[in-house]
């Protein structure tokens, strides 16, 4: 009997979400794909947070992207996001937890606050513009003096996989110029030339936006 695949629910605009089917690509993991609307009442019953995404594999139940690609990792070992080398696992770990707990979540707050018109557009975008900058800096001085392929080598690892979208959305929503951060800017053209990160696009999924005629 055919294992049953893994079920990923998922938003095709989310970064989060993004992550997780970069990182299903990268691994050859074949996957139920769920859209979840922001305000599905049944998907708390999924995750009770109702955040996107959440991952069902068999008896195996994990939310949160970070915590869905280690069990990833741990299960899959056809491609490995990180390395054994300990100083280049921190850096991974580094710029992936850069990238989820001090820039993501912080842009959000902004746009919630103006779908509930408590700042006005160009304020909201200020607030999005500061955070991004600020987590893009930081990457960039951590990996001064780089000169490989991708983040932290020149074969694609976790801290690539949580770039390719925050970076993709700094560019797709937000304006954000990239020529500011030199090494991001190289990077994000290198992974858009990857399918793995090409299948995983926003505008790939089956619940992508319609863009307008």
């Amino acid at each position: 009997m055919a294992a049953m695949k893994p079920v990923l629910y998922s938003a095709a605009i989310s970064s989060c979400s993004y992550r997780v089917r970069i990182a299903l690509s990268l691994k050859g993991v074949e996957y139920e794909y769920r859209a979840v609307e922001w305000n599905d009442t049944d998907y708390e019953k999924i995750n009770p947070i109702k955040y996107v995404p959440a991952l069902q594999d068999g008896d195996i139940l994990v939310s949160d992207s970070l915590a869905i690609i280690l069990y990833l990792e741990d299960k899959y070992p056809q491609h490995l996001l990180l390395p054994q080398d300990l100083k280049r696992k921190a850096l991974n770990l580094q710029i992936a937890n850069i990238v989820c707990s001090s820039i993501q979540p912080l842009q959000c707050y902004a746009v919630i606050g103006l779908i509930k018109g408590k700042l006005g557009p160009d304020e909201s975008l200020q607030i999005v513009h500061h955070y991004i900058d600020k987590g893009f800096r930081a990457i960039e001085k951590l990996l001064e003096g780089c000169d490989s392929k991708f983040a932290t080598g020149d074969e694609v690892q976790l801290a690539d996989v949580f770039l390719a979208p925050q970076i993709h959305a700094g560019v797709t929503r937000f304006d954000i110029d990239m020529s500011k951060y030199p090494h991001l800017e190289r990077f994000y053209k290198a992974y858009m030339e990857i399918p793995a990160f090409q299948a995983a696009r926003p505008e790939n999924q089956p619940d992508a936006p319609s863009l307008p005629q």
